[in-house]
Order: structure tokens, then C-alpha cells, then sequence
């Protein structure tokens, strides 16, 4: 029979997959002798039977009072007891954190009888029932879903019956009030009484924790992060201690490093008589953590010196929710704690310094999307700017777009194409939606630890919290700030590292960390505005430098013309994977190989192909000399043949009207019939690659004459031209074997010619299902391969990336069948498995076969995982995401290291 409940002195961290994140942390500073209150963890087990069967399983029930019974008779108290009630809070805990999941609900034992016994124990008749209207509210809202807005729309309605400014100005008959009324709109909301009884309240708690792993909000967070939606979540049953018996208690949030910079410090947020929702909803705006120096000395060193263990035990940045009840420190939860960009690679270089962890620790604790994010552009400091006003800088980046107040705002404006901001006056699990879409987030309430900022940071967006100068009307549907009236579409501008809120647009600049990948060091350095820049620069730096140092695969771009080349060798660039010489051919130079495709007869091509040889030698001693010294991946002609020939429906209305007016040109009338010929249904799966090749002569001559002319004068100016020849769409090794013959005939004569031995390297890409399983047989015709993964997901799914992604893939991801588009991360089950196949059937026939990958996955970091488990030599994406990869190869080592090492 399963174990379905652990007691927080039995488990551990490292067992997330059962405890869930929050359960085992608890557990495991429950080990290391911290403060944490009585308790237990109900496992991910118990919910996926709950999901499995639809009900609780019958044996958590005596598992649970088991695990109750032992904490009454410790505490001496009992659940709900008349005169010394005992309480519980009940959270949920899935593996990885979960903004979308359900809140917390406090207070759970309390009822009509057990208050006023809550009051005896205290001696603070306003706690009692403070407890118990928060009690209902959050009972209310998570477990009966009842619509919150009714909760504190009564709240409010009391407060300004008696003129109170804040929830603490409540005396307890007032709260005794609210009581009545929050139980009112409980019976007419859910049609029910509040539960009395303290055991149901617990056990309606659970399952609703267990209910709520899959409401929309949690699965629409999971299909962002890619978390698979057969975990489950585990619930965490925890004695209460009380943050609001008075002054001499409180809540609050603490960080061992500042999760916004990344810097040393002291930093969270304190609330004297609250309990812990108060902080993390962000309904009161807090005090600064150092401030609880002087309010309470004693619970204030207890507090630094746990810090200070938590960060050494878990040798990390660590976020803490802690508890003081009458001067008495608990500790509620710790977890690894979530951070920007820029503070992910400064603390990773700190932590380093003090001989915390290993550079290679280091680097498998930055990414490249976090690096991606550190590229974006920054507010230019010398534009002019209208401010509006200025809160918490809370998740940095530079944001603009329009106004909107809700979910569904959001979602029908960024539908529409627009860039928005999401303004609330706070925000809640329920504003997930519209946070996912928003370029940023600005609230009028709130500190640095609140929902709105600690989510915005572990999505990368954009947040100013605690701008209290705002009024965020949602009756009127406008936000009013010194005089001036915002509406929805109004554009607006945050600058998330200073709390600036601008009017209108304002105009970016590069960040200093994208000059220094473009440009260098130096450059970089003198574009940062401060030290802290200079420091987050030093960082990247160090952790890039390394990252290189320590990667087994080559990072290449995919590069056209020589001023991309030169941008992405810039970048670090080791060579270029995929020159798409069809894009050579766009423009003007369109009809030239239109007269090469339609030509009749062998004279006519021959001109055609002569008038072209010029612009493509031109055009390859260009990209070969940007690239001096590094291998340069030339793909041979891979069009849909369509693209190089003019549309049907307009070439036949064009001669149709031409013929009504008199009689139509016969040369458009030959082109017709010469386009119908060749009309396909589907060019995707036509004309194209090695079969326009071999179908054409000449075609694929020409650009191996042209790469190897342009090879000679390079080599003969002394430059140190490296290029690579390969054939498209190959499908049979008969294919590559044609294409290769004909190469090197013409290479050894030009050559001769030139009186040099010109031996290019001859191999193909990848890119059909066919040649992934034939790989055995086609590298015996091929120097190297290169998967083209794009064709690759498109035939090995069937899928025509450029109809399905707008006709149905919302709805495969909304439903399950897919995570995330598979032309975005590597099909690692489908289109991996061959990819697999290919590497280890090609090295069968050449065990030192060079493979790459130049489709768009190999600019993607979990993509950039997989090729580097399957053994790939190199990956080569766009220019922009060289450095990206350049990290994400770096940490595939490193991780792999720590995997042989364990």
C-alpha cells in the first residue's frame, strides 16, 4: 500500500518528485534543526490517485488523522478545540513552483465556537476574529471558488462604514461584522453554510488542492514552462503561528541575495501584525526587512543567521517566508529562489568567489534565455521623456505598450497584435493570463516579494510594483495618477531597473551586454552607465569565457551574405552551417533564374547559367572571405521551385486581359504554358533540393563552379577560404552520388586550371525520414552531414509548418497533444529518435563523419541539450542566438560533467 503522507521530519530535498518542492524544503530544514512548525506533506502519489480515480483515496483519511493525532498530543492542542483550538494552513507544493496553483488558505479549524476559544488563548479578542474573516475569505475564494472581488468589496464597505484606512484599524466588533457578512455571501455564492466542522474544512482543503493541479490557470503556466501534467501536487499541512497577535508579531518574505540584482544584502519585505498572504498578495504595501532590525533585534539576528544557513546548505540564493509569533521566529518555506537575468549571472560569479560552487556549477546556473534577455534593448537615458510616476523597480527590461485592466483585455488586444501592459492594483493567481501575454506588468500596491513581482521575474517580463500615486479604477476603467486619467490604449513605457513609469513610447538603444557580444569587452564596458553594469558585464563575461572553454560542440550561423557572416563571427561564431544560396537569388536576380528553369534547349540555358556564374563567384568570394579561415557550409539550390517562377493565377488573368484587349505577348504566352508544366500542388514536397538539380543541368554546376573559382582568387590574394559543399533534400545515396561526381569533375578542373588541388569537403543535409534511416548507406557518399531539422519535423509529422501553426496548433497545445511547437524545441521522441538513427548509422560507415545541425532548433537551448547528448560536432543557428548557444553548449558539458561525476 502507498505511504500518502510524510511527516516533516521524514523527508528530504531531494525528494521533490514525491513531496513536491514545498514539502521537501520543509522537510529538509526541518533536518538541519530550523524552526519550522509542526506538520506534514500529503504526496504527489495521493493526488495522481485523486486525478486517476476522481476522490480522495480512502486510506488519506487515517493517514491524515495519524499525522493530526501526533501533532495534537505534541502540541498539546487539538483541531479546533473550544477553548486552546489548534489551526493549520494548507498550501499546495507540486515540484516545481507554480503561480497558477492554488492559494494558500489559513486558519483551518476555526468556527463560530473555536473563535472565541482562539480569543481565550490569545488574549486578543481582534485576532480571533481577524483569524477567522480571513479563515472565510480564503476558504471561500480557493476551496468554494467563490468570486474574491465579493470578499473584499465587503471588506472595504466596512472599512469605510467606520472610517478605517487599513485592515489593522479594524476593532474586533467591526471584524465580528465582517464575520457575518462573509459567511452571507458564502450561503447565497455556494448555496451552502460555511463549514462548522473543523475535520471537513481540512479535508475540503485538500482536495481542492488536489482539484486545483487542473484548473486553467495551472495548466495554461504548465504548457509555459513545459511541466508535464502527470505530476501531480502534494498539499502541506502546517500548524499555524501567527503574525498578527500585535505588534510584537509579523510575516514576512526574505532573500539571502537581492533576486532583482543579485547583490549582497539584506533584502525582503516586513509586515508587523499580518499574517504571511498580506506580503505575497501585495494588499498592504511593506516595510523594508532591514527595518525589522529595530522593531525586533532579537528575531532579526535569529532570522540572518537562518539565512545564512539556508544559503550555505543549499549554496544558493535562497527564498525564505518566515513567521515571527510574539517575538518567536518560525520558518514557513525556502526554496531556491527565483531571479532575474542579471542577477542570475552575478550571483553564479559571486557564489564562485566565495568558493561556493565551481565555475562549471556556474554556468549550468545561467541560460541562454536568460542571456537572450540581457540582449534586449534599454531605454536611451538622452531621450526626452514625459514621467508619470515611479514605483519599485521589481523585474528589470524595457516595456511599452497599451493599457489594459484585465485578463481578458490582454488577450484580445495582444490578439489583435498590440503590445501591452497589464496595470492592477494588485495581483493574484487569477491575472496569470494576462501576465503571460504583457510585455509588462505595473501595480499600485505591492513590495519587491509580492505576486506581481515574483512572477513577472520568473517569466522574464517586465514589472513596477508599488506605485502608490496610482488610483486603478476597474468600475470606471481608468487609472488616475496627480491629475492625469489613463484609459485602456493609452501607451505607456516601464523601465523595470529604475520603477520609471513613462507616457507614450520611448525610444531604446542596445543593452551594453549586446555590445559586448558584438563588439567585445571593451566595447561593452564602455557603453555600461554605472558600476553595477560593469559588474553584471564582468559576470557574463566570466561565465561566456568559461562557457567556451567548456563546450564539446561548435556553435556556427546560418549566414547568407557576407554582412551576416561578419555579424555572426562577431558574435563568436566558429564558421557558417547553412548559407541558403536560394536567398542570393531574391530581387532582380529573380528572372535570372527564371530564364535558367524555363530555358529551352541546351543553348538557352547555357546563356542563362553564363550570365549567372559572375554573380555568384561574387557572391561567394564575399562570404568566403568574411569568413577567412572557417568553415563555411555553402547549400546547394534548395527552392520550392515556385518561388523562382512567376504566380499562375496572376500570369493567366495577365494573358487572359492581354487577349481581350488584342492578342496577348508570346512570350508571356510560352511562360504560361511553361508554369502550368510545372505547376505543383504541393512545392514543399515537389521540385526541389537535389531534384531540381538533377532535373535542371547545369543549375547545381554553375554554384560548384562559382564556389570553386571563388576559392582559387581567394586563395591566391592569401586568404584562407574553407568552404563546404552540400546537396539539399537528399533521399537516396544514388541522389548524393550523382550530385558528388559531377562536383568533383568540376573541381579538378578548375583546379588544374588554377594549378591547385581543390578538395572540398562534399556532404548533405538531412532532412527526410528516408535518409535519416538510410544514414548507414548515404555516408558512404558524404564527408558530413547537417540535419535540416526543420524539413525534418515537417516530414516526419506531416505537418506544413506554414498552414498548421495558425489553423490547429493552438488547439493540440491547449489540449495536451503538444507542449510546445515542435518547430520551436526538437521532437525529441519522433524527430530525435531519427536524428539518433542518422548519427549512429552514419558513423557506422565513417566513425569520424562530422555531423551538425543548421535547422532552427540549433539555436534552441533544450534543443542545444539533445545534440549534445547525440554526439553532434557542431550547431549553427541565427546570428543573434550565436552567443546564446555558445552558453547553452558550454552547460550541456558542464551538466553532463556533474552527471558522470554523481
Amino acid at each position: 500500500m502507498a505511504k500518502y503522507v510524510y511527516r516533516f521530519s521524514e523527508g528530504d530535498m531531494g525528494q521533490k518528485d514525491l513531496l513536491g518542492g514545498k514539502g521537501a524544503n520543509l522537510a529538509e530544514m526541518a533536518r538541519i534543526g530550523l524552526p519550522v512548525p509542526p506538520g506534514f506533506t500529503i504526496t504527489t502519489e495521493a493526488c495522481r490517485a485523486f486525478m486517476r480515480d476522481g476522490q480522495v483515496p480512502p486510506e488519506l483519511r487515517v493517514e491524515v488523522t495519524m499525522a493530526l493525532r501526533e501533532i495534537e498530543d505534541t502540541l498539546g492542542r487539538r483541531l479546533g478545540d473550544f477553548h486552546d483550538p489548534l489551526l493549520v494552513s494548507v498550501r499546495s507544493g507540486a515540484k516545481f513552483s507554480m503561480p497558477g496553483m492554488m492559494e494558500t488558505v489559513l486558519n483551518v479549524g476555526l468556527n463560530d465556537a473555536s473563535v472565541k476559544g482562539l480569543a481565550e488563548f490569545s488574549g486578543d479578542e481582534r485576532f480571533a476574529w481577524d483569524s477567522y474573516r480571513r479563515l472565510i475569505q480564503m476558504f471561500g475564494k480557493t476551496v468554494l471558488d467563490i468570486d474574491g472581488e465579493l470578499f473584499a468589496g465587503a471588506l472595504e464597505a466596512r472599512k469605510r462604514a467606520v472610517g478605517a484606512t487599513s485592515d489593522v484599524d479594524l476593532t474586533a466588533d467591526d471584524l465580528r461584522e465582517v464575520v457575518t457578512a462573509f459567511k452571507q455571501i458564502v450561503l447565497e455564492a455556494s448555496g451552502r453554510e460555511f463549514p462548522q466542522h473543523p475535520r471537513e474544512q481540512l479535508e475540503m482543503a485538500i482536495a481542492a488542492v488536489f482539484g486545483s493541479w487542473d484548473t486553467e490557470r495551472a495548466r495554461l503556466y504548465r504548457r509555459r514552462e513545459r511541466i508535464s501534467n502527470d505530476l501531480g501536487t502534494a498539499v502541506n499541512v502546517m500548524t499555524m503561528v501567527f503574525g498578527n497577535l500585535g505588534e510584537t508579531s509579523g510575516t514576512g518574505v526574505a532573500f539571502t541575495r537581492d533576486p532583482s540584482t543579485g547583490h549582497a544584502g539584506i533584502y525582503g519585505d516586513y509586515l508587523a501584525n499580518a499574517q504571511g498572504e498580506d506580503v505575497v498578495a501585495g494588499i498592504r504595501n511593506t516595510l523594508p526587512l532591514a527595518q525589522l532590525e529595530t522593531i525586533d533585534p532579537t528575531s532579526y539576528a535569529a532570522l540572518l543567521q537562518a539565512m545564512r544557513r539556508l544559503e550555505t546548505h543549499y549554496r544558493d540564493l535562497c527564498d525564505i517566508e518566515f513567521t515571527i509569533e510574539r517575538g518567536t521566529l518560525w520558518m514557513l518555506q525556502t526554496r531556491v529562489g527565483k531571479r532575474t537575468a542579471a542577477a542570475a549571472f552575478r550571483v553564479a560569479t559571486q557564489l564562485v568567489d566565495e568558493n561556493l560552487i565551481t565555475m562549471d556549477e556556474a554556468i549550468s546556473r545561467t541560460t541562454g534565455a536568460q542571456l537572450s534577455q540581457l540582449l534586449f534593448p534599454q531605454f536611451d537615458a538622452d531621450a526626452p521623456k514625459e514621467l508619470v510616476t515611479t514605483g519599485l523597480a521589481a523585474s528589470p527590461g524595457a516595456a511599452v505598450g497599451e493599457i489594459v485592466l484585465d485578463n481578458a483585455e490582454a488577450l484580445e488586444r495582444t490578439r489583435a497584435g498590440a503590445d501591452v501592459v497589464l496595470v492592477r492594483r494588485e495581483t493574484n493567481p487569477d491575472d496569470l493570463q494576462g501576465m503571460i501575454v504583457a510585455t509588462g506588468v505595473l501595480t499600485a500596491r505591492g513590495g519587491k516579494t509580492s505576486h506581481a513581482a515574483v512572477v513577472a521575474r520568473g517569466m522574464g517580463t517586465t514589472a513596477v510594483v508599488g506605485a502608490e500615486a496610482l488610483d486603478v479604477d476597474l468600475d470606471a476603467r481608468e487609472v488616475r495618477v496627480d491629475g492625469r486619467v489613463l484609459r485602456p490604449g493609452d501607451v505607456i513605457a516601464l523601465d523595470g531597473s529604475t520603477g520609471e513609469v513613462f507616457l507614450g513610447d520611448v525610444p531604446v538603444i542596445d543593452s551594453p551586454v549586446m555590445r559586448y557580444v558584438s563588439d567585445g569587452l571593451e566595447a561593452g564596458l564602455a557603453a555600461c552607465g554605472d558600476e553595477a553594469m560593469v559588474e553584471l558585464l564582468r559576470s557574463v563575461d566570466r561565465v561566456m569565457t568559461h562557457a567556451d572553454a567548456t563546450r564539446r560542440m561548435g556553435v556556427r550561423a546560418n549566414a547568407d551574405t557576407a554582412e551576416d557572416a561578419r555579424r555572426a563571427r562577431a558574435r563568436g561564431a566558429e564558421g557558417i552551417g547553412l548559407c541558403r544560396t536560394e536567398h542570393q537569388f531574391l530581387g532582380e536576380r529573380r528572372e535570372c533564374i527564371e530564364r535558367v528553369v524555363l530555358a529551352e534547349g541546351e543553348a538557352e540555358r547555357g546563356a542563362a547559367i553564363e550570365a549567372l556564374l559572375p554573380l555568384q563567384r561574387d557572391d561567394f568570394v564575399e562570404l568566403l572571405d568574411a569568413m577567412d579561415g572557417l568553415p563555411t557550409t555553402i547549400r546547394l539550390l534548395d527552392p520550392p521551385l515556385h518561388e523562382f517562377l512567376p504566380d499562375l493565377t496572376e500570369l493567366a488573368v495577365s494573358v487572359a486581359l492581354a487577349d481581350a484587349d488584342g492578342g496577348a505577348d508570346l512570350r508571356d504566352v510560352a511562360l504560361l504554358a511553361a508554369v502550368r508544366r510545372m505547376h505543383e500542388q504541393n512545392p514543399m514536397l515537389g521540385l526541389r533540393g537535389v531534384r531540381l538539380g538533377l532535373k535542371i543541368p547545369g543549375l547545381f554546376a554553375l554554384q560548384i563552379r562559382a564556389v570553386a573559382e571563388a576559392t582559387v582568387e581567394l586563395r591566391r590574394a592569401g586568404r584562407d577560404p574553407r568552404p563546404e559543399i552540400m546537396v539539399p533534400l537528399v533521399g537516396s545515396v544514388r541522389e548524393l552520388q550523382l550530385v558528388r561526381d559531377e562536383a568533383e569533375a568540376i573541381l579538378a578542373e578548375v583546379g588544374a586550371a588554377a594549378g591547385l588541388e581543390l578538395a572540398l569537403p562534399i556532404g548533405c543535409m538531412i532532412e527526410l525520414p528516408r535518409a535519416a534511416l538510410t544514414a548507414r548507406r548515404i555516408a558512404e557518399a558524404a564527408d558530413f552531414f547537417s540535419f535540416g531539422t526543420n524539413d525534418l519535423t515537417q516530414t516526419t509529422w506531416g505537418f506544413s509548418r506554414d498552414d498548421v501553426e495558425g489553423a490547429f496548433f493552438a488547439d493540440y497545445l491547449e489540449n495536451g497533444v503538444l507542449t510546445i511547437s515542435p518547430f520551436e524545441t526538437l521532437d525529441a521522441d519522433g524527430v530525435g529518435a531519427l536524428v539518433a538513427t542518422a548519427v549512429s548509422g552514419g558513423r557506422a560507415t565513417k566513425p569520424g563523419l562530422h555531423m551538425g545541425v543548421c535547422g532552427e532548433h540549433g539555436g534552441d537551448p533544450e534543443s542545444i541539450h539533445f545534440f549534445h547528448d547525440a554526439g553532434l560536432d557542431y550547431v549553427s543557428c541565427s546570428p543573434f542566438r550565436v552567443p546564446i548557444a555558445r552558453l547553452e553548449a558550454g552547460r550541456a558539458a558542464a551538466l553532463t560533467r556533474e552527471d558522470t561525476t554523481a
